[in-house]
């Protein structure tokens, strides 16, 4: 097993997956994204509009989540409403590095965050994924903002 699990993870401000991530005026870091859970032959699947806010120590304070149905469904229009809706919600914000707590929350029968996952052998190393999706992937050096997709 290699590394530690992490305290904090930073988050870099880029324009894929961390666009909207940041500050808000009164100093809470948040974090604006849209999970997925895959369709699969057993599960049609869900797409989700997620804010996730901590305060500055980086801390979840609270876990805003839209549920949109399955992909195959899905009101682009009305999904674009709730996220720039969500975005705008937040006043003045300044996008920038965040550095946050791992965590997950459950909602509409699902489990969101960022997630630990342990090594699975001695040559396995720590991780922490964005879910559901796992469409972001944090490992060791913690601090390095960057992220796998």
């Amino acid at each position: 097993m290699s590394g530690n699990p992490p305290k904090l993870i930073a988050i870099d401000h880029d324009d894929h997956h961390a666009e909207h991530v940041g500050c808000t005026a009164d100093g809470r870091q948040f974090f604006l994204t849209t999970p997925f859970v895959p369709a699969n032959d057993s599960d049609p699947g869900g797409e989700f509009v997620a804010l996730y806010l901590f305060d500055a120590a980086g801390q979840l304070t609270e876990a805003i989540i839209d549920a949109f149905g399955p992909r195959a469904t899905l009101d682009d229009t009305a999904c674009r409403e709730v996220y720039q809706r969500r975005l705008a919600g937040l006043g003045p914000v300044s996008f920038e590095r965040i550095e946050v707590a791992p965590f997950s929350v459950e909602r509409h029968g699902t489990t969101f965050g960022l997630i630990v996952r342990e090594p699975d052998d001695e040559d396995d190393e720590w991780a922490v994924e964005l879910e559901p999706g796992n469409y972001m992937a944090f490992f060791d050096p913690w601090d390095s903002g960057e992220y796998d997709t």
